[in-house]
């Protein structure tokens, strides 16, 4: 009884932070909107131009946003129950997505799995019997071998890698998971500032067009 309701609570921390998180994308929003529709319309201090209303929303969603994704992180990593349906539903897209590999229209899905499997030197995403399925015999791409030549994935299983690529991956990023964090974060923030520079510009533009008409 004590350990449901302890997975019930964790399982509200998650909803919180994860509602708090899409708080912060709201807030930014309204601050990008701001910026680029009012311009320093909303500026609250004369000495100090950068001082608007537009920026501090900006500032106050990326907090947020900042604040309620390390929430989530938490949560999860804390919740072995909501982090094994997560597990299941993301291995079972995956291996879904392992059938459109080599299918027209699909080259960057086919280029991904193959530097995956090749680079964390891994096969399929529970293992090298995933690839049966979507070839309908005993083969793997070439992206498979242990040793790579054209043709290598119709050999014999021990010429190919035998760890699964899922779990390959999740536990790079679980030693990782700082550095991917702030890598995330920091690109996130540099697009958001990028978008928010451009749409400005473009208002800027646009008026100033208006008023030489």
């Amino acid at each position: 009884m004590a350990r449901g309701c302890l997975q019930g609570v964790k399982f509200l921390m998650f909803a919180f932070n994860l509602l708090f998180w899409l708080g912060g994308c709201g807030i930014l929003g309204v601050g990008i909107w701001l910026a680029a529709t009012q311009g320093n319309f909303a500026t609250l201090s004369s000495s100090f131009p950068s001082l608007s209303a537009a920026n501090l929303l900006i500032v106050t969603g990326t907090f947020v946003m900042a604040i309620g994704f390390v929430g989530c992180i938490g949560a999860i990593k804390e919740n072995k129950c909501l982090l094994l349906t997560i597990d299941r539903y993301a291995q079972r897209d995956l291996k879904k997505g392992l059938h459109l590999y080599g299918t027209p229209g699909n080259v960057g899905l086919t280029n991904a799995w193959s530097i995956i499997q090749t680079d964390f030197r891994c096969c399929g995403v529970s293992n090298y019997t995933d690839w049966f399925e979507v070839y309908n015999a005993t083969r793997v791409p070439d992206s498979c071998c242990l040793e790579f030549s054209e043709g290598c994935g119709l050999h014999a299983p021990g010429t190919w890698w035998k760890a699964p690529c899922y779990e390959t991956v999740k536990m790079w990023l679980q030693e990782n998971l700082l550095a991917v964090g702030i890598f995330g974060l920091c690109t996130a923030l540099i697009q958001i500032l990028g978008l928010t520079f451009a749409m400005t510009m473009y208002c800027q533009v646009v008026k100033a067009d208006t008023y030489c008409a």
